[in-house]
């Protein structure tokens, strides 16, 4: 079977087998020209440097990377292993895994296979120019209670975010919105798609709550001191915490009497309430409920309101997350620990407080990922950021895990994503290094199981203008 070099595919047809067989050397271009102009799908001609049309998804194919190191993140490595996509999935993973019949083939001799990576804590898709072009910007709507707001609806899939993004390995994200108390519904996406549903793997994934802050502004290195007035600062958070009490128990009542109609007619149908409607799954524990919360306060607060209300909780942001550990271990809450590259919040805190808050959650065995917590325009440093924490005690295992296979869980999609599992999405990034190492360079990378191409905003200025003089 004929090999080919990175960046090129190996068609596996008998005719190159014959053909080196042949001394003629008339035959040899007249069957490569056929093999070219015939043979070859029209993918495999392009897997070099394939191209997008504007509008037009990359096709799903049957692919085969041979010879790669496959780092499966769930399990041990496997050297000199192959990795089977057919259909949009992992076909086959191993040492001893037959290519299927026509498939474009990968020689990955020298290369890592990786699990794309997933950032659970952006606004991906809405927000393209977050600083002078409000037009762009659509995280927030108006008033404080909007549950029923749908970030999937927003998502702007041509963003040039997006594309900045996935070339530097990160194939999912979840985007939330932003503003008020209740700020709607997350999404989790693919960074590949013409249209919002298209790049849809869970439209509706979470509720996002942004938990009354007690901290106000003022000094330190991250801009949060105790305001002068405490007391009408605490009245005012308890206010605010009332109001989300009251929408989701008024939620729990619609349900029920949306159940109770359900289940005898005869009774007088309750109007329908298009916000409360849109609670009643998170009020009932259902589905998770994001809960944005930093400082130590604020974080026993928000796990305690989830107590009382019986929900399914998520806190995100955690700076002081290693501070109340035992307690998020205790009531099995995860963090999307989205700190891990900013100042200390205190003035008196070590400068490495946060870049060592993951390895301390880790042995505290506190679930948690690593985001960077950003509207679009750093998402692609995120295996920066998992570089960072594992610089600062945690393990490159868990680091790697941090913005795979642990976001993958947080969001209950690890039966999809995360990892590489026969059955599982194929969402893969073949790289020539260490996954979150900055010199590392992406060399293949699919959603989907399609093949994307490496291209990008950032990489169409810098055709444009490389020759200059």
């Amino acid at each position: 079977m004929k090999k080919v070099r990175q960046g090129e595919v190996e068609t596996g047809r008998r005719g190159d087998t014959e053909m080196k067989r042949r001394g003629d050397a008339g035959t040899l271009v007249l069957v490569a020209l056929a093999t070219l102009l015939i043979a070859v799908p029209a993918a495999a001609q392009q897997i070099g440097n394939p191209t997008m049309q504007q509008g037009v998804l990359p096709a799903r194919g049957t692919f085969v990377i041979r010879n790669a190191r496959i780092v499966t993140v769930s399990g041990p490595d496997i050297e000199n292993g192959t990795v089977v996509i057919r259909d949009g999935k992992i076909e086959a993973v191993g040492t001893s895994v037959n290519a299927p019949s026509g498939a474009q083939q990968i020689d990955a001799r020298g290369l890592s296979v990786y699990p794309g990576m997933i950032d659970a804590g952006t606004n991906m898709g809405l927000v393209e120019v977050g600083q002078g072009a409000a037009g762009t910007v659509d995280t927030a709507e108006v008033g404080d209670l909007n549950p029923n707001a749908k970030a999937i609806i927003a998502i702007n899939p041509h963003s040039a975010h997006i594309a900045i993004t996935r070339v530097e390995g990160i194939t999912n994200t979840l985007s939330t919105p932003t503003g008020g108390l209740i700020s709607g519904q997350a999404a989790f996406i693919n960074l590949l798609g013409t249209s919002p549903r298209e790049m849809a793997v869970v439209p509706h994934t979470a509720l996002v709550i942004n938990y009354p802050s007690i901290s106000g502004s003022g000094g330190g290195f991250g801009g949060n001191q105790q305001p002068a007035n405490l007391a009408d600062t605490l009245t005012a958070n308890e206010k605010q915490v009332e109001q989300i009490r009251k929408m989701l128990r008024n939620a729990e009542a619609y349900g029920r009497s949306q159940d109770a109609y359900a289940g005898d007619t005869s009774l007088p149908r309750p109007n329908r309430d298009v916000v409360l409607e849109a609670l009643v799954p998170y009020a009932r524990g259902l589905q998770p409920v994001i809960l944005r919360a930093d400082r130590e306060a604020e974080i026993r607060g928000a796990i305690k309101f989830a107590d009382e209300m019986k929900l399914k909780p998520i806190i995100m942001g955690g700076n002081d997350a290693w501070k109340v550990a035992m307690l998020l271990k205790e009531k099995n809450v995860p963090v999307i620990l989205t700190g891990v590259f900013e100042l200390p919040n205190r003035e008196d805190d070590a400068y490495d407080s946060l870049y060592e808050n993951p390895a301390k959650l880790q042995q505290a065995g506190v679930r948690f990922c690593i985001s960077t917590g950003d509207g679009g325009a750093e998402v692609r440093n995120l295996p920066l950021y998992a570089g960072m924490a594992a610089a600062y005690g945690l393990s490159k295992l868990d680091a790697l895990k941090a913005v795979t296979l642990y976001p993958a869980q947080i969001m209950n999609v690890s039966d999809r994503l995360g990892s590489i599992e026969v059955g599982k999405m194929a969402n893969l990034v073949v790289t020539d290094g260490d996954l979150l190492e900055i010199r590392t360079h992406i060399r293949y990378l699919f959603i989907d199981g399609r093949l994307v191409p490496l291209t990008s905003r950032h990489t169409e200025l810098n055709d444009a203008f490389k020759n200059r003089k």
